[in-house]
């Protein structure tokens, strides 16, 4: 790492010494970057669950947050729903718009780029028909999802907009939602 980066101070909210120095030695420990991320699930009544998330495993070590964060989800009244929590699918929509925003942070700040605004919107088209069983010809996700960045900061459009484009290329979110991944599911209990 060169000593102009190691100079470098915190910019958008990133450290950005940090950030180069962690990818620097997981480059020269390749080991480090496994990591396994859980979440646990409870059914609560109806269509409403509540998932908490604590601990993790990775950098070679079991890891905990600072707390432990929970998400309510539930589907609305509409899909007879109580409406505790935003539908899973909504939390996809979230979870995707995170990481993008995330990754546009740490792009940004290793390129020197100054952040002002980072505002997005996201949606995501879907026929019920798939998942309420009433076709077979119809996708039980989403169709497809557009996804809207307004950014401000002090570069070129041109480079904001390579800025976000870096950051959907390494998104692990977008990965998951545009790549097939395998899902094993077990069952207990009886």
């Amino acid at each position: 790492m060169s000593q102009a980066t190691l100079e470098r101070a915190p910019l958008n909210g990133v450290d950005v010494p940090t950030l180069f120095a962690t990818i620097n030695h997981v480059g020269e420990m390749p080991e480090l970057a496994e990591f396994r991320f859980r979440a646990t699930n409870e059914w609560q009544a109806g269509t409403h669950s509540r998932t908490s998330i604590h601990s993790f495993y990775g950098a070679g070590a079991e890891q905990e947050h600072g707390r432990v964060f929970e998400i309510d989800a539930d589907h609305p009244a509409v899909l007879v729903g109580g409406d505790n929590g935003a539908a899973p699918i909504e939390i996809v929509l979230a979870g995707l718009a995170s990481c993008l925003t995330s990754g546009i942070a740490n792009v940004a700040s290793a390129r020197g780029v100054t952040l002002t605004a980072v505002r997005s919107s996201i949606e995501g088209d879907m026929d019920l028909r798939g998942i309420l069983g009433l076709s077979n010809e119809v996708r039980n996700g989403f169709q497809n999802i557009r996804v809207n960045f307004e950014i401000e900061g002090d570069a070129p459009a041109e480079k904001l907009a390579e800025i976000v484009e870096q950051s959907r290329r390494r998104s692990a979110v977008y990965d998951i939602v545009t790549n097939s991944v395998p899902v094993d599911i077990t069952v207990n209990g009886g």
